[in-house]
């Protein structure tokens, strides 16, 4: 029959003294080889206490250490041998307990019936509801520190002689010595896991900074970010929020959750103002931590996508909110009040990366827009010498001029027609100069000199590799007119499916790059030209009705030059001075013949034939007086300069007409009737609307028997 330990312990009891001392040092040497196994305090006390019960008879055991910063005791082991295991250790204050006046004065303490005890009355009470009846307990010292207390209790009263004190005094010893070396342990664990952490986060911010150096991309930074906090913080998901300021809301600007539901997502909008724990933290500056279940904390997306636990912190420079990171855990596990001063050392460096990719971002626009507006000024300086300013004082001019003073101080879209050559651009220009926005771009287009496809990445801009060809983005002309005044010139040409765009653009002042699904906005007005019957293409659907009527808000007509006869002498000494000081020539005078000739010609190519054959007669002038080559007025015969206009006329139009004819009414192309005639498609345009020419179907038969 195996004796169980509390029948040896009673069969020691009885035999001689001797015997039972050589076991029970036996049993000292067994306890050490034992604790001096463990490291782990808990698995250290539950060693100790079974080799402990095999030689001292006691009901529990219990291991408590003082901390005399705190005045408080932590209770490390509190064990009933019986079927009751762990028990709760008492809430009594440190002044009151045995463990204090034991680790006082460093000695041991028996108590052989603690109903007589009267020293301690809260921890006798606890003792007797426990069915104690003695105790005896022992400090736990070394050389270097003193610990706590070590303490056994029996249900039996007067348990333990001072033989049996001596001994637990020698086992008190031993594992104050496993204790302390258990404890040195676990703190030396606790130390180098926070060294380990602590170089985690240095890291991360030495990563951080790095990453802030190396690139100024913001959207690919903050998702650099974000991926590395992430993993640092032992969270599921990790965003930052940037604010538009236009709608005043913060826009999720870069998102790092890789097991999200797809809820919560970039490009998501929350309103600012709102009494969510994201929109307070961005107007106080004040990080939070925030569970869910937790009063006004509620988030339907961080919900729905899974988070239970979530923390805000703002992006803070120079006293100016610049967005917010925010970190979330699926798990019910809160971010500490360490992790929030943490994270606000990160929110500082990437608010510092927001602020100068924003800054980056800003200047390689200006740079864009300087860039741009620079190659325009540059066209503008080679085109502008065609017309310095406008000149005539004719009542057809007068007319227009004043129509220019009542719109251009409006944002009104302004369609101005005429006839090839009569000044369009610089009446827009004119318009633009007169108004609000004189100071911004101004940005012109001849949508007849852009291939159809690119015509739309014109307009509106793209991205790099949206298309072949497309190796670097490009600013449209309605982004860089932001502000400023976008001409488009034969607006008429412009395809059927590019349309719907532009219709866009002027109602909802929204367009997006292409290769972009980025929405972008513009404060550009636009101000259209054509020499082209709109109406007319509406009715032949070749030209979208709801376009026509946003174009056609306030019309302006110009007039042709041989309705303004009393402008073409001054025209005419204007060029001849511009042309002369540009060539370093003296050319001041002009015969009244040449100039009586000039007058009455009827001018098919309006002021731009005018400047041309000015500059032709004074490169051909030797002297002061200006030879002008009459003859190439079209070859146009003397009878003409008698007023005999109209045969010529007529002779034109019956040219065109069998041209047209021959052509089967085909206009461009290699076949085509312009290229029969030697025209330009505009040109050839410009003179059947001047000649009234017009394909109508009913008149077909007549025109081709002509």
């Amino acid at each position: 029959m195996v004796a169980t330990p509390s029948s040896r312990i009673s069969s020691l009891s009885e035999a001689p003294s001797e015997y039972l001392l050589s076991e029970r040092y036996e049993a000292l040497i067994r306890v050490s080889q034992v604790i001096g196994a463990y490291r782990a305090p808990k698995d250290l006390f539950r060693a100790m206490a079974t080799e402990l019960h095999r030689v001292v008879q006691f009901d529990g055991i219990v291991v408590a250490q003082y901390d005399e910063a705190s005045n408080e005791i932590l209770w490390s082991a509190c064990e009933v041998c019986s079927r009751q295991g762990p028990i709760s250790p008492p809430d009594i204050p440190a002044d009151e307990t045995i463990t204090k006046w034991v680790f006082v004065r460093q000695e041991p303490l028996v108590i052989p019936s603690l109903d007589r005890e009267t020293r301690f009355p809260r921890m006798m009470a606890f003792l007797r509801e426990k069915g104690f009846q003695s105790i005896c307990v022992l400090p736990l010292t070394t050389i270097h520190r003193r610990i706590g207390s070590i303490a056994v209790a029996s249900k039996r009263a007067d348990a333990y002689s001072g033989e049996e004190v001596r001994f637990l005094s020698l086992v008190a010893g031993q594992a104050a010595l496993a204790i302390d070396d258990a404890l040195n342990f676990e703190a030396s664990q606790i130390a180098q896991t926070k060294l380990q952490r602590k170089n985690e986060r240095l890291k991360l911010l030495l990563e951080v900074n790095n990453t802030i150096v190396s690139n100024l991309e913001l959207r690919d930074l903050l998702r650099a970010i974000s991926a590395s906090l992430r993993a640092l913080m032992k969270c599921d998901g990790v965003s930052i929020a940037l604010p538009d300021h236009e709608s005043r809301q913060l826009q999720v600007y870069a998102l790092d959750f890789p097991d999200g539901q797809g809820l919560i997502r970039e490009e998501i909008r929350m309103i600012a103002d709102d009494d969510s724990p994201a929109a307070r933290v961005f107007r106080t500056g004040e990080p939070v931590s925030v569970m869910d279940g937790e009063s006004n904390s509620t988030n339907p997306q961080a919900e729905a996508g899974g988070a239970r636990s979530r923390c805000h912190i703002p992006l803070v420079s120079r006293n100016r909110a610049l967005g917010l990171l925010s970190l979330a855990r699926t798990s019910p596990v809160p971010f500490s009040p360490r992790d929030l001063e943490f994270l606000s050392l990160i929110a500082n460096q990437v608010a510092i990366a927001v602020e100068n990719a924003l800054a980056y971002r800003e200047i390689a626009g200006l740079k864009d827009r300087l860039a741009q507006e620079k190659v325009y000024l540059e066209d503008e300086i080679r085109s502008e010498l065609n017309f310095e300013e406008i000149v005539g004082r004719s009542p057809a001019l007068r007319s227009v001029l004043q129509e220019i003073e009542t719109v251009a101080p409006t944002d009104s879209t302004v369609l101005i027609y005429g006839e090839t050559g009569t000044g369009k651009e610089l009446i827009a220009r004119a318009i633009h100069n007169l108004s609000a926005r004189g100071n911004g771009a101004f940005v012109k287009l001849n949508c007849a000199a852009i291939p159809t496809g690119l015509l739309e990445s014109e307009m509106f801009g793209h991205e790099k590799g949206a298309f072949t060809g497309a190796v670097a983005q490009r600013i449209g002309r309605f982004e860089l007119a932001n502000h400023g005044t976008v001409f488009l010139d034969e607006v008429g040409e412009i395809p059927l499916e590019l349309q719907p765009k532009l219709l866009r653009v002027l109602q909802e002042r929204e367009f997006e790059r292409l290769g972009s699904s980025r929405t972008l906005r513009t404060d550009a007005r636009l101000i259209a030209a054509t020499n082209r019957d709109l109406a007319a293409m509406v009715e032949d659907r070749r030209f979208r009705a709801d376009l026509f009527y946003r174009l056609n808000v306030f019309p302006v007509r110009v007039p042709p030059l041989r309705e303004r006869q009393e402008d073409i002498p001054l025209l005419v000494r204007h060029f001849v001075q511009q042309f002369a000081r540009l060539m370093g020539k003296a050319v001041d005078t002009i015969p009244t013949e040449t100039m009586n000739v000039l007058v009455r010609y009827r001018w098919p190519g309006n002021i731009r034939e005018l400047q041309n054959l000015v500059e032709r007669a004074v490169i051909l002038s030797a002297g002061p007086v200006l030879k002008v080559p009459l003859n190439d007025l079209q070859a146009q015969p003397a009878a003409a300069t008698a007023g005999n206009t109209e045969t010529l006329e007529a002779a034109e139009r019956r040219h065109i007409l069998e041209a047209l004819d021959a052509a089967d009414w085909v206009i461009s192309g290699p076949r085509g009737a312009a290229t029969t005639l030697g025209l330009k498609r505009s040109t050839l345009q410009a003179r059947m609307e001047k000649l009234g020419i017009r394909r109508a179907r009913a008149a077909e038969p007549s025109q081709r028997s002509r």
